[in-house]
């Protein structure tokens, strides 16, 4: 078996790649490890999924693992990531588990882990898991009788954590109009009821999931529907989230896109006023629009750089001891009042800035002025191959070098799929186009392009 964590805990494919076989021995050996770590008191994990087919099979056989080690499971039902993460951390459970494949189609699931203090668990703890997974370890024998785990429901935590994210926020979101866009997902049930309950008028979309419809051309990745939306019932702004809702992409009263670096910068600006923001500085990542830099240094702002991924927008910030960051994807970060990634947490956050500054969301975003940026992703059937490829890293420099500074290029592969990401920035769209075309035919033949 390979190397089976991603930048986002597990996916693939359910059934094949992430079968429950698979998932059976992950809830034996993790659950095996906190009872070592506990000592004589009997662990507790609680488990969340999103809206999936496979997340019942994956759920079945994650907690048979887990109760097979003596470990204590609550399920908690769909649930926003970022939720699995608060009840971990505020019910003192000992870990926690999210089954989602967050933005992917519905025919990939995930598994990824919290520890008791809600953050995900670390790399070497991951590498400890796969050992196991390889055999390279003794495993503990298996308890019998009053030894083997218990399993209970818990559907009060969720409201629970909707309560949570009101209090984050002063007042009410009454005289708001907005649009929701829940993906089909974990957030199809609680996002309408914070918001209904913090007083803004509500307008659904996508919010009703059959197991299959999860991310089906809606959400943060497939934003037109919200625009559509937004324009017809003239809403204040449009909210949508992904699958497992630790992301947010909004829609101004015009239509246009209020991305990560847009909601990144008025949740800097915003925090800055109020003397909130730590060191004055905003994590972000290499994918940033130059744009968005370039409106934080008007304000006397700083941000830092780290790779792509919301684990190491989340290493900078701990390091550093900063309170914001996050990716233009969507995923932002506000350490202040959450673990991970929270859309929920991110779109009351910024309809409160809205309100507070009293202007239209599109004024808010306005300072940050995107540079053309043009990304291609290219379906590989090995994306690792990509480190080292000298054609590639050639026709890279090749770029570089006629760009001349007037813009940049990045080539990375997917943290969750089997992707390599093509990227180009510059003032011209027309000559990104060309740029970015070269690179991807040369992935193309060195990577070999699949097309399923």
């Amino acid at each position: 078996m390979g190397v089976i964590f991603g930048t986002d805990g597990i996916r693939g494919v359910a059934n094949r790649e992430l079968s429950p076989e698979l998932a059976f021995e992950l809830g034996l050996i993790v659950g095996s490890m906190l009872s070592r770590s506990c000592g004589r008191k009997r662990p507790s994990v609680v488990i969340g999924r999103d809206t999936r087919i496979s997340g019942h099979m994956l759920e079945a056989a994650l907690v048979a693992g887990l109760l097979s080690a003596g470990t204590d499971a609550v399920r908690l039902g769909v649930l926003p990531t970022p939720g699995v993460a608060y009840i971990t951390r505020h019910s003192r459970m000992d870990a926690g588990v999210m089954i989602s494949a967050s933005h992917n189609p519905v025919e990939d699931n995930g598994i990824k882990f919290f520890g008791r203090d809600g953050f995900k668990m670390p790399d070497e703890w991951e590498a400890d898991v796969e050992a196991l997974l390889q055999g390279k370890q003794n495993r503990d024998s298996r308890p019998v009788g009053s030894g083997i785990g218990t399993v209970r429901d818990d559907a009060q935590s969720a409201l629970d954590y909707v309560s949570y994210l009101k209090s984050t926020i002063s007042g009410s979101l009454a005289g708001c109009k907005v649009v929701l866009d829940c993906a089909n997902g974990a957030a199809s049930s609680l996002a309408p009821r914070l918001f209904s309950e913090l007083g803004a008028e509500t307008v659904l979309i996508h919010h009703q999931p059959n197991g299959l419809n999860i991310n089906e051309q809606c959400g943060s990745t497939h934003p037109e529907h919200l625009r559509k939306a937004v324009l017809e019932h003239q809403a204040h702004a449009g909210l949508a989230f992904d699958g497992d809702a630790d992301r947010l992409i909004a829609v101004d009263e015009r239509g246009d896109i209020v991305d990560g670096d847009h909601i990144l910068y008025i949740l800097a600006a915003q925090m800055a006023k109020h003397r909130q923001l730590r060191h004055n500085t905003v994590v972000s990542t290499v994918m940033s629009n130059l744009g968005f830099h370039k409106a934080l240094h008007n304000r006397g702002l700083e941000s830092l750089k780290s790779k792509v991924g919301d684990r190491h927008v989340m290493e900078e910030m701990r390091k550093g001891g900063y309170n914001l960051g996050g990716e233009q994807s969507g995923h932002i970060i506000m350490l202040d009042y959450s673990t991970t990634g929270d859309g929920l947490l991110s779109a009351v956050q910024l309809m409160q800035a809205m309100l507070q500054e009293g202007v239209p969301l599109s004024e808010i975003a306005a300072p940050v002025v995107k540079f053309p940026q043009l990304i291609v992703n290219v379906r590989v059937k090995n994306k690792y191959k990509l480190e080292g490829n000298r054609r590639i890293d050639a026709a890279i420099r090749h770029v570089e070098s006629e760009m001349a500074g007037r813009g940049r290029v990045l080539v990375r592969p997917s943290g969750t799929e089997a992707l390599v990401r093509v990227m180009a920035e510059g003032p011209d769209e027309r000559e990104l186009s060309g740029y970015v075309e070269g690179i991807v035919e040369v992935v193309k033949e060195e990577l070999e392009y699949s097309v399923v």
